[in-house]
């Protein structure tokens, strides 16, 4: 992962649980973070400090998180990137990274923050473990005091019973009650229908299964039970984009986190996402991404601008009800602009992942535990088949 600034007060032993590898060209890649320890008890909960999780202290390169993480940022400015979107933070910011996500910091000026990471079984069982908290907020007001006590008290009761045999539940409880008052802060935006709001969150964890052995809309048809048109409408009044830009964004993602944090041949990664031959997928990322696996590769060091290109002004941006992710991963500037005619950004700029509310139940995205689907950024809803890309 990648963020700037030293530690919170809080530190504990570090490490992630990566999930299950469906085949051998799905084993974690080396970038995965990794820190020796494993999340120790109580409650397969820690508190580990913003550097234990960077394998360098500059920060070169986009990291791989490998485990749930909650980030309250308590002093200092600076930038997140996070699936290659740079996300302002300041006193308050509170960051939900998911397993499989890319991540590094920006900023000349350093942060502190206090971190929360836990294993994948945490929360099993619990109206939790779906959560569909916002990859990016500030909070504010009643509600943003509620959730930083909240944090804070989990942090410090973690320290202070650690050797209390109650105190794996207390943690675990602690946890969810905060996850769930983060999901039911009122949001500010618009609700999509809520059949076809369903119809959308099933597709995104068929998805998060299958997105690595097919990109036919036809196939997560027939597991859903559903038509094609269903699959479609469902997904443009969510995200407005197709089912199977739902799909290949999904999959564009993935190969954009592994070309940026890790030196997996392009090949492999390229076989490790259904394409066995390497010039489809060459001309798939292309498409999707507006330029070749290469130059994506070598422009990987490049960190994205801030918000907006200006600095991070604290007192600017959306409040608590910011919440972009609740929907899914915001789509980085300029993937898939090629498509429409506009210019490439510079620098990496991968695909948005599928709303990450949309993996909720896998939610562990795949690629995160199961990670959602996610998208948000508006693309001509020009729908496309199911039918494989050919070269």
């Amino acid at each position: 992962m990648v963020f700037s600034g030293q530690s919170s007060p809080a530190t504990g032993d570090v490490s992630g649980q990566p999930g299950p590898s469906p085949d051998p060209d799905d084993a974690p890649p080396s970038a995965v973070v990794t820190p020796p320890g494993g999340i120790d008890p109580p409650g397969g909960i820690d508190t580990p400090a913003l550097s234990d999780l960077a394998p360098t202290p500059d920060w070169r390169r986009p990291v791989l998180v490998d485990s749930d993480l909650l980030v309250l940022v308590t002093d200092g400015y600076g930038t997140v990137e996070l699936d290659f979107r740079a996300l302002p933070c300041h006193p308050g910011t509170l960051l939900r990274i998911r397993p499989g996500q890319a991540v590094r910091c920006g900023g000349e000026r350093p942060f502190d923050a206090l971190l929360l990471r836990w294993r994948a079984d945490t929360l099993a069982g619990t109206p939790a473990a779906n959560d569909v908290t916002p990859e990016h907020c500030h909070l504010r007001g009643d509600e943003g005091a509620a959730v930083r006590d909240g944090i804070h008290r989990l942090a410090a009761d973690r320290q202070r019973y650690r050797d209390e045999p109650a105190a794996a539940d207390l943690l675990r409880h602690q946890l969810a009650v905060l996850l769930l008052r983060l999901a039911l802060v009122p949001t500010g935006q618009e609700t999509p229908p809520r059949g076809e709001g369903a119809t959308f969150q099933r597709l995104c964890q068929e998805v998060e299964r299958g997105y690595r052995h097919t990109r036919r809309v036809e196939d997560y048809a027939a597991q859903l039970g559903c038509s094609v048109r269903t699959l479609t409408r469902a997904c443009l009044a969510v995200t407005g984009r197709s089912a199977k830009q739902v799909i290949d964004e999904r999959v564009a993602l993935e190969a954009a986190r592994l070309l940026a944090a890790t030196d997996e041949p392009i090949a492999q990664i390229g076989r490790r996402l259904g394409f066995p031959e390497p010039t489809n997928f060459g001309r798939f990322f292309t498409r999707e991404m507006g330029r070749s696996p290469g130059a994506f590769r070598a422009a990987r060091d490049q960190r994205a601008p801030a918000p907006d290109g200006r600095a991070v002004n604290p007192d600017s941006g959306a409040g608590f009800d910011d919440r972009r992710a609740a929907t899914g991963n915001g789509r980085p500037p300029g993937a898939g602009d090629r498509a429409r005619g506009g210019r490439a950004p510079e620098g990496p700029q991968p695909a948005s992942d599928m709303a990450r509310r949309g993996s909720a139940g896998a939610q562990r995205p795949p690629g995160s535990g199961p990670r959602p689907a996610g998208i948000v950024r508006p693309r001509q809803p020009t729908e496309r088949t199911g039918e494989p890309d050919r070269a």
